[in-house]
């Protein structure tokens, strides 16, 4: 978890300073004081007359900058692709082959890959979200997000593009702001203790006549048969005790000698997908050293170096596409196009894969983030912060997946990736802030010829900006597609776009 400084901090307990280019902060003055929370820093004490000083103060870390509207920018500087597009997403989809079911034909499936629009609409909900834990209080600034994708499609012998609706999603991005100690009062005693002030049961057992027994008995006397029990803060040092009776009530000040909560994640995020899943990814922002915002640009691979199976729609478990690194800034290998046999494919490895090559969208095909590469190779970007979430972590706490029937039983989704850039561009003499992300969904359906589980990479990638800080032919693209509300009629009244489908929805 990270800390804020507090001082010199404006109205808000954010630096929202314009930046010359737009209506939002800089990057750098957002995150502008933060450091890890480590547990010898100063804790603070939690009082209920500051509950509304502290939920006007709340913090949104690095989420601040996502408020607002965001839809796809692609600057198209890859001069090898032959067909550029007014999108900026890349998708890749594998589902089950039609005709299959779970345990029979091992690994047949079926791949999809598509570029698509979009709409990503974050906006900060006001005032800070309280969790009462008893001694520990959070407080976390709460940002709503809402997810439109459409996707983008040439159909042969039309030059027009055509779009069909593929995703929405909601959900809300938690960032963690302060955690307080809210040590037990008099007040808070009295007002939350619900029993009475004179126990008969404890004078019998214990001898104890006192009101409100807020501290342990312990007994004094080694004879079994006459025990004597008084109270611990009258123990005498060093002397013996036998036996303890816990106390039943709290004294004033109990919970400020800890422990104290320090969660080992900033940022959390719940999404619910129509499919039938719903997610908690929990996640922080990755540091280069001690610093959260990093100078320059998002470093990615070339040449064999990107051939990176964590990034790649072919996953460990389905073969590799042979044994060798595929140089994806080179064309396909000449095997991608030919009739593979048991001669020049043993074990099948490269049929296997073979079309995930041979899309007309290579190498995006295979390793979508190269298209953030791509964008990125003819921008200078001043600076950015990088947000790693998952669903499941390799330790501490864990995110999850809840999935409904259907999907648990033949496209079980079992853990979700998610990389964030927020960058600073400087395009013009101005400052614009872009957002990047890969989000990497695994499935597991069917299995290997030797009864492994199969992991199916979906992948998804994309460059958004403002509406104000896109080319003027891809902004009447998107005002057309998300922006007007009235959908395309026909003489019959009814709506032409076909409807959302599962991955999407082809005529």
């Amino acid at each position: 978890m990270l800390k804020r400084k507090k001082e010199g901090l404006e109205t808000g307990g954010q630096m929202f300073r314009k930046s010359s280019g737009g209506n939002q902060s800089t990057l750098a003055e957002i995150m502008h004081g933060y450091s890890k929370l480590l547990i010898d820093d100063p804790v603070m004490p939690f009082k209920e007359e500051n509950l509304q000083e502290i939920a006007n103060d709340v913090d949104y870390g690095v989420l601040a900058a996502l408020d607002g509207t965001w839809v796809s920018y692609n600057a198209n500087y890859n001069k090898n692709i032959g067909e550029p597009s007014l999108s900026g997403g890349i998708h890749t989809t594998i589902m089950p082959s039609p005709g299959t079911n779970s345990g029979t034909i091992p690994g047949k499936f079926s791949f999809d890959c598509e570029e698509y629009i979009e709409k990503l609409t974050f906006s900060l909900v006001p005032g800070g979200v309280r969790n009462r834990g008893g001694a520990s209080e959070l407080f976390c600034g709460a940002v709503k997000y809402e997810q439109t994708i459409k996707s983008v499609n040439k159909e042969a012998g039309k030059p027009d593009l055509q779009y069909a609706s593929i995703h929405e999603e909601n959900g809300m991005y938690l960032w963690l702001s302060d955690v307080y100690n809210h040590a037990a009062t008099k007040e808070s005693i009295e007002k939350d203790r619900g029993i009475h002030a004179f126990s008969d049961d404890d004078f019998k057992k214990y001898g104890y006549a006192g009101t409100y027994r807020d501290e342990p008995l312990v007994q004094i006397s080694a004879d079994k048969n006459k025990k004597k029990y008084i109270l611990l803060s009258e123990l005498q040092e060093g002397q013996e005790y036998y036996e303890i009776i816990p106390a039943q009530e709290l004294k004033p000040g109990d919970g400020i000698k800890g422990p104290y909560f320090i969660p080992d994640y900033s940022i959390s995020r719940s999404g619910v997908i129509p499919h039938g899943s719903t997610i908690t990814l929990l996640g922080d922002i990755t540091p280069s050293g001690n610093n959260y915002l990093i100078e320059g640009s998002p470093k990615f691979p070339y040449g064999t170096a990107a051939w990176q199976t964590d990034h790649l729609a072919i996953s460990k478990t389905m073969g590799g596409a042979g044994h060798e690194p595929i140089n994806l800034d080179e064309p396909a290998p000449a095997w991608v196009h030919e009739t593979l046999t048991d001669k020049n494919d043993e074990g099948s490895n490269k049929i296997y894969t073979q079309r995930i090559l041979a899309d007309h969208l290579y190498p995006y095909s295979v390793r979508p983030d190269l298209r953030l590469r791509d964008t990125l190779s003819g921008q200078h970007v001043s600076n950015y912060v990088k947000v790693q979430m998952s669903s499941k972590m390799k330790t501490g706490a864990q995110g999850g997946i809840l999935n409904v029937p259907f999907v648990n039983r033949f496209v079980p989704t079992v853990e979700v990736d998610f990389s964030l850039w927020i960058q600073t561009v400087i395009e013009d003499g101005k400052e614009i802030i872009q957002l990047q992300y890969e989000q990497i969904v695994f499935f597991e359906f069917d299995f290997g010829n030797d009864g492994g589980t199969t992991s199916w990479p979906h992948i998804q990638v994309n460059t958004l900006r403002k509406l104000q800080d896109i080319p003027e032919d891809q902004r009447r693209v998107i005002e057309e597609q998300f922006f007007d509300q009235k959908p395309n009629m026909t003489v019959t009244g009814e709506a032409t776009n076909p409807p959302a489908g599962c991955p999407y929805h082809k005529e």
